[in-house]
């Protein structure tokens, strides 16, 4: 699968997760209930993993970030249950893209009625320009 198809499987599990949990519960358990629907469905899932910030050619020692989820080793899930996805939100998840690299991640915020309006698409672009949808 490439990663535009495990993408939309990813939305898939998660319309299923936020319509069997509802909004308003916390992002571990989404993240729970989401890594389990995911690993049913054949996926491999990196849960909670820590990204490695170089700087002047060194590894930095201290691990700041974590990615909540990675699926297949290509796409990005950062989840949220929030009353708004903030702008400084797209922007840590664009960060941890090129940090990785990884060329496309979702926001998931389950905090919404229709989880539709919860969904954000990022993609690191080609010319180091970030695209939100």
């Amino acid at each position: 699968m490439n990663q535009e198809e495990i993408g939309k499987a990813i939305l898939d599990a998660a319309f299923t997760v936020h319509t069997k949990l509802g909004p308003g519960l916390l992002e571990s358990v989404y993240e729970a209930a989401l890594v389990r629907e995911l690993i049913k469905r054949g996926f491999t899932v990196e849960r909670q993993k820590p990204i490695l910030v170089h700087y002047d050619d060194e590894l930095l020692e201290e691990v700041a970030f974590r990615a909540d989820l990675i699926v297949n080793h290509l796409v990005l899930i950062e989840l949220k249950s929030v009353s708004e996805v903030t702008d400084l939100f797209k922007k840590i998840t664009y960060n941890y893209l090129r940090l990785i690299p990884l060329q496309l991640g979702f926001i998931i915020n389950f905090n919404e009625a229709h989880l539709k309006n919860g969904i954000t698409r990022i993609v690191n672009g080609a010319e180091g320009k970030p695209t939100f949808r």
